[in-house]
């Protein structure tokens, strides 16, 4: 044979056996791919993380939800577009440390708090660490129930039982709300609190500390303020935002994780340098939150004392403590024709109480609910 012709042979026989050999390989991955996107979404138990779990970016598959409700069938990115109509302003109902909350009617017709925490993948990623750290542990009547969650590139998405009436914050400062809180809702007038409704909320607050405080492994809040407690149509307290909080193992007193907060509820011994946060830094917290409560006064914002010179909520109320002037500090938008004097000095005594800058002579959240109760009985 031609030694031309053999070569030209030789060239079209390796040509046909390499293109071969190429779309056997093609064939294959082709395969392997149908069958990974065939399989089951994965999906995560909080309760029962696996040991060394690392909530990193590479840790969660992107397009993964979930839902620890029985009545929420796993929810998609998609299916959350939907409800908050691709995450309206108008349906923005609050916004948690780190994130925007909507609210959102699913397909089923079911009310959900959405909460879109920010894409900044460092913020994001530990929000989304604490809330399933320990919303997916605890249960109790006083704290938000976590329904799902939904995670998509670089979105994380947690989904919440709703509430009716809203934040603390916003019935104790904004006049003015929707029932329906979408845009074109009807507005009404926010009626102030009641003092006995008042008392509700923070007696139920306290609840569902003690609870955390209490739980086998202790939870510290970190971060508990007007705008973090959600009410029920019947204005219980819930808990919410827990993007701060931290369990913490052994002692109570001795706790190794950073402070956090929010000032004017940050007690004295954060702002003073210490490192560590406490379970008795949460029972300051909530002792500013109930005077907050009970006066209608933020406590953050400085306003005009007795001699016009600007004072803040703790300093005038322990100056008003010591002159026996319960009664007057008392929110003046709610009648007082009902209310018991002998009940108020015991409400403002526990808050100061709990609002003690020693931190040793602070009351547990137990204790609290116990005094609250004798009050109520």
């Amino acid at each position: 044979m031609d030694p031309a012709l053999q070569g030209a042979l030789a060239s079209i026989g390796s040509f046909f056996l390499v293109s071969l050999i190429i779309a056997s390989i093609l064939m294959i991955c082709g395969e392997r791919k149908r069958k990974k996107s065939d399989s089951p979404q994965l999906s995560w138990e909080p309760s029962k993380p696996k040991p060394g779990t690392n909530f990193g970016l590479s840790s969660i598959s992107v397009g993964v939800s979930a839902s620890f409700d029985p009545t929420l069938h796993s929810i998609s990115m998609q299916d959350l577009i939907d409800a908050t109509r691709d995450f309206s302003p108008d349906l923005i109902v609050g916004d948690g440390s780190f994130g925007l909350v909507y609210k959102a009617r699913l397909c089923s017709g079911q009310l959900v708090a959405v909460k879109r925490l920010s894409t900044d993948a460092f913020q994001g990623l530990r929000e989304f660490r604490a809330e399933m750290e320990t919303l997916g542990k605890i249960k109790h009547p006083n704290i938000v129930k976590l329904l799902g969650y939904c995670v998509a590139g670089s979105d994380r998405i947690l989904i919440y039982e709703f509430m009716e009436k809203g934040s603390l914050d916003q019935w104790l400062y904004d006049t003015s709300y929707s029932e329906e809180g979408e845009s074109g809702g009807e507005v009404e007038s926010r009626p102030p609190l009641s003092w006995q409704t008042r008392i509700k909320i923070v007696r139920s607050l306290a609840k569902g500390l003690s609870y955390m405080h209490n739980f086998t492994t202790p939870i510290i809040h970190r971060d508990i303020k007007a705008s973090n407690v959600l009410l029920d149509s019947s204005f219980e307290s819930h808990i919410a935002d827990f993007g701060l909080a931290r369990c913490i193992e052994g002692s109570h007193s001795h706790v190794s994780t950073q402070v956090g907060g929010t000032l004017g509820y940050m007690p004295p011994e954060y702002i003073n340098g210490t490192t560590t946060a406490t379970v008795v830094g949460d029972v300051y917290s909530f002792g500013v939150l109930m005077l907050e409560t009970v006066t209608g006064r933020r406590p953050s914002f400085p306003f005009p004392g007795d001699d016009g010179k600007e004072v803040r909520l703790m300093e005038w109320i322990g100056s008003m403590a010591e002159q026996n002037r319960y009664m007057e500090m008392v929110d003046s938008s709610i009648s007082k024709d009902d209310i018991k004097e002998s009940m108020v000095v015991e409400v403002f005594k526990i808050g100061l109480k709990c609002a003690n800058e020693k931190r040793k002579d602070r009351p547990t959240m137990e204790e609290v609910v116990e005094e609250l109760d004798k009050i109520l009985a």
